[in-house]
């Protein structure tokens, strides 16, 4: 076959099939459409394989079932109405074949064919209603299906008796899933667009939207399995389910099963018991990703690993990684569970790669390293296996400063001839004056003594109206004034000298 064919199949695509396809064959499925069809088209001109031919025609044929071979399906210039058919059915013509508004039906995929994809915090213990296409009874853009089922005495009893999650939260649920009708490959849960479930005659609660923190991004809805057990009859009377959705040209299945829930600390116990990668394994790793290579120009002699937790910029406590990543970088697996607990993306928060709960590991030397230091926020990898710390630039500039500043013997200035100077004469019993020019007070308990360094010679001359010796004459005089005290019990401007 030529590639005019299956370029035309890919062309004419809608996202869904185009994510479909790539991710069948290992590619990206996030873009816009224009970025899906071109990696499509470079797919398909670069890997023709049968597998993909394979792939890209089970995917035209879902959307065109009535499509001859790799022929486009025609829509018929007339509608054939004849008697027999308007006597069987309004919408069938003489050959068979169902018409709405002049183009053929699309036939329902054959239920067993369509996978959902298992969820790690959902446990499926029984299925209630297997996946079953929703059809539209007619041409308008919201439809109505309606579905029943009972439940058996033991399933009610089992529902019963299960513990709480949370007040009025069981952990064993009644579950109601939607996904795309597509028999290629495992399907994730997918909301139609203007979605409402009605159970017996109640709205039940339906997630609504996140809103988006990036501009330009529309708010993304998480799809999620619907909780239906509060609204549910727990006994052998029928429930009745009923579906609103939008029709506008892709088709869904629901079903409906009984589940166990799991909490992040649930799965967190389950990681711990299950996947913990041994000290021994992970320096092997170190070695293998070190080890030199000959036909590398650049040789590398250390990798360096953040103790930091890249979810929520905190130290980390049990540190965890993607088998499947590259990188040795890990993050937080009780902060990564709780994340994905409250809005499920179930992807690495270093390279975003997907990060499903099977391939997370605990690294056992990240553990150990982590217990043995305490105010280290960074460490490197050596080639054989080892680690060092990694200090950061602040501590080394002070750890330099501490050891390049010579140490200095403390002086005891209190003590005389400590200061390199002899002890002034005190005249404080004789004459209560220190030297001229200044006045003493009364000494404290540490011995020293209390100077006046704002008065000079020449203003205790004119305040005593004479010269420094008739000022020391009439120091016993009662008409010397006291000295001026301020608001405070202890004279202004005075100093201790020791």
């Amino acid at each position: 076959l030529s590639l005019e064919l299956p370029y035309n199949m890919v062309k004419s695509f809608r996202v869904s099939d185009l994510q479909t396809l790539l991710a069948s064959m290992g590619r990206s499925k996030s873009g816009l459409k224009q970025d899906l069809v071109g990696r499509a088209l470079r797919l398909v001109q670069t890997e023709y394989s049968p597998e993909l031919l394979k792939n890209v025609r089970q995917l035209y044929e879902s959307r065109f079932p009535k499509a001859a071979g790799w022929l486009p399906a025609r829509r018929p210039d007339v509608v054939p109405v004849t008697q027999s058919t308007r006597s069987a059915s309004p919408a069938t013509n003489g050959h068979g074949t169902d018409y709405l508004n002049g183009v053929p039906k699309p036939s329902p995929t054959p239920v067993s064919e369509v996978k959902l994809i298992s969820l790690p915090f959902y446990q499926t213990l029984e299925t209630l209603v297997p996946p079953t296409e929703l059809i539209a009874q007619n041409c308008e853009k919201l439809q109505d299906s309606p579905c029943t089922f009972e439940l058996t005495p033991s399933q009610a009893e089992l529902i019963r008796n299960s513990s709480e999650l949370r007040p009025g939260t069981k952990s064993v649920q009644v579950v109601l899933r939607i996904c795309y009708t597509d028999p290629v490959g495992v399907q994730e849960d997918q909301y139609p667009p203007n979605i409402a479930v009605k159970v017996n005659q109640s709205y039940c609660h339906v997630p609504g939207y996140y809103p988006s923190n990036k501009p330009g991004v529309e708010p993304r809805r998480p799809c999620r399995p619907v909780n239906i057990t509060p609204w549910l009859h727990l006994s052998t009377a029928t429930n009745r389910i009923t579906v609103t959705w939008g029709n506008f040209g892709k088709r869904y299945c629901v079903a409906v099963y009984i589940v166990r829930v799991f909490t992040s600390a649930d799965l967190f116990n389950k990681l711990k018991h299950c996947s913990v990668e041994s000290p021994e394994r992970c320096r092997e790793r170190i070695q293998d990703k070190l080890r030199f290579d000959p036909e590398s120009e650049i040789a590398t002699t250390g990798l360096r690993v953040s103790l930091i937790c890249p979810l929520v910029k905190m130290r980390l406590n049990v540190p965890c990684r993607v088998l499947t990543c590259a990188h040795l970088q890990c993050f937080d697996a009780v902060f990564f569970l709780q994340m994905n607990e409250k809005k499920p993306t179930w992807t690495c928060p270093v390279c975003d790669s997907p990060a499903p709960f099977d391939l997370l590991t605990i690294d056992g030397l990240l553990s150990e390293i982590l217990k043995e230091t305490e105010d280290v926020e960074e460490i490197e990898y050596l080639t054989d296996g080892s680690w060092r710390p990694i200090r950061d630039e602040k501590e080394k500039e002070r750890e330099r400063e501490r050891s390049n500043t010579p140490e200095y013997h403390m002086l005891d200035m209190c003590k005389p001839g400590m200061n390199g100077h002899s002890p002034a004469p005190s005249s404080t019993s004789q004459t209560g004056k220190l030297g001229l020019g200044g006045s003493t007070a009364p000494t404290g308990a540490g011995g020293g003594v209390v100077v006046d360094l704002t008065l000079d010679s020449s203003s205790e001359e004119e305040e005593g109206g004479g010269t420094a010796e008739d000022s020391e004459d009439t120091d016993d005089s009662p008409e010397r004034r006291p000295p001026k005290r301020g608001r405070y019990d202890y004279d202004k401007d005075l100093v201790t000298a020791y």
